[in-house]
């Protein structure tokens, strides 16, 4: 028996270290993909933005300079991180109260219900130029079906896309056409809640909002964080809209009302092929989105409720 036992345990670890040879085989490609085009870039991406790198001379090692030219010498950086927090701090707000309402208005049980769903979600599944290209002749001021929309209650529309003090409200508004997306997310959280806490709200006299607002609302909190952080993320990186709905004098127009955050680095990068000053702001967002989700993180504790009362 003595011999006998030695050589199984010899026998179980050889099958051990197989099993985990075969895994990190399996793995393999995931990891060489990662270090090739995620880990390998952005580690380049971060050396780059402390040098003269314009793609067709060599990287010349400046320091701090395109950092410094960023903050000190560049009117437009501000500008851009300016409209882009402005796109920001009104997008995420009203696109989130619009899906929770929308959402709350859709989860009853009436008949045709599932045609409604659908009509609001269509929206959200259409993307790209089309899109963009649609909404520049709805908000056209001249005959775009919006003005004339306004017209027949005795508004006079304003100029949306070629007015600088609407060309970003006509974007956030844009966008609030497509919550369906969100919609969705909070509908299906919504049909998650036990109809018997109501039911018991209701017994001990429990108006509609304060249901709302002490079962309704935890009981969906999760998917309200998820949805927010999403879509701060989802803001900073706005770049088509800028691109595109821009007038004919160019990118970001007019007067630079549109020129947002990533509109300006791309400019930056594939115009003037200025790509170490392009980097640097590349890394300036990662660091402010890093800070502005951290600070979600440590916040949702306070007003994220799990089920079963876990907060992590």
């Amino acid at each position: 028996m003595s011999r006998i036992w030695p050589r199984k345990g010899i026998k179980r670890a050889t099958m051990e270290r197989r099993e985990i040879a075969w895994g990190y085989l399996f793995v393999s490609p995931w990891v060489l993909g990662f270090l090739a085009f995620t880990a390998g870039p952005l580690l380049f991406s971060l050396y780059a933005s402390f040098t003269n790198y314009d793609v067709t001379s060599q990287m010349d090692w400046v320091g701090t300079r395109n950092y410094h030219r960023m903050f000190k010498e560049d009117p437009l950086f501000w500008i851009s991180l300016r409209n882009t927090l402005y796109y920001v701090v009104l997008m995420v707000p009203l696109t989130t109260l619009s899906s929770v309402t929308i959402a709350m208005l859709l989860n009853r049980k009436i008949p045709g219900m599932r045609l409604f769903r659908t009509m609001f979600y269509l929206p959200s599944v259409l993307s790209g130029v089309g899109v963009y290209l649609l909404w520049m002749q709805l908000l056209n001021p001249e005959s775009g079906l919006v003005n004339q929309m306004l017209s027949f209650v005795g508004i006079d529309g304003p100029s949306w896309l070629t007015d600088p003090a609407w060309t970003k409200p006509a974007i956030i508004f844009m966008k609030m056409w497509s919550v369906g997306g969100g919609m969705l997310m909070y509908l299906a959280s919504l049909q998650g809640v036990p109809e018997q806490l109501y039911e018991a709200a209701e017994i001990d006299g429990a108006g509609a909002f304060r249901r709302f607002r002490t079962i309704t609302l935890p009981m969906i909190s999760p998917v309200i964080f998820f949805e927010v952080v999403t879509g701060l993320i989802g803001g900073f990186q706005i770049f088509q809209e800028g691109y595109i709905m821009s007038d004919n004098s160019g990118p970001g127009a007019p007067m630079n009302s549109l020129m947002f955050y990533n509109l300006y680095m791309y400019l930056k990068a594939f115009k003037v092929f200025d790509m170490g000053y392009a980097m640097a702001m590349a890394w300036f967002l990662f660091l402010i989105v890093i800070v502005i989700t951290i600070v979600n993180m440590l916040v949702s504790k306070y007003w994220v409720h799990y089920e079963g009362g876990d907060q992590r």
